[in-house]
């Protein structure tokens, strides 16, 4: 596994490294170990997927409030996925600042998202599957989101929106 610092603080990419044969290829996606080296989550008492059958979904920006702020190691297992997190952090250097990910079933990718971020994604392509290892039970009490498409972020997605939830359309700013 290969680490790579994003510009965001504490963020991280990280690269599998598959061993290769006839067969096709293993790979470990999480090493307690190598996580724990660099002062990464290694506890995740959940694991979820979401799926998405039309190009253009969106989902998020969502995070979970303290005391339930939760890390999440991502991988998209199956299409590809626009990756997008902000770091909401009121005292981290990179502040209010978003940065954003291509993660996909083929290139071997994994997005680690340190606690105190929003998290959302777009889907590039039809049948798409997303896996998440999470930090921290949810707590529905605690949910929080952004809008999406909130003119002071200006995230950049790459379609037009073709599938939304009704409660992403209804979080509010990053400034409310």
């Amino acid at each position: 596994m290969r680490f790579i610092p994003t510009t965001l603080k504490d963020a991280h990419i990280i690269e599998l490294e598959p061993a290769r044969d006839d067969r096709g290829f293993f790979a470990r996606t999480l090493c307690v170990d190598a996580f724990a080296e660099r002062g990464l989550e290694i506890q995740y008492p959940q694991h979820s997927i979401s799926y998405s059958a039309r190009r253009g979904t969106l989902r998020g920006l969502h995070f979970q409030r303290e005391p339930h702020s939760e890390a999440k190691l991502i991988r998209c297992t199956r299409g590809a996925i626009l990756d997008v997190i902000v770091d909401i952090r009121r005292n981290s250097p990179s502040f209010r600042r978003w940065q954003k990910f291509e993660l996909s079933s083929t290139n071997c990718r994994e997005l680690y998202v340190p606690k105190g971020f929003a998290h959302g994604f777009q889907t590039l392509c039809d049948e798409v599957e997303v896996s998440y290892l999470i930090s921290t039970r949810y707590a529905p009490g605690f949910a929080g989101g952004i809008r999406y498409d909130d003119p002071a972020l200006g995230i950049e997605w790459p379609l037009p929106v073709t599938e939304i939830s009704e409660r992403d359309l209804r979080w509010p700013s990053f400034s409310e």
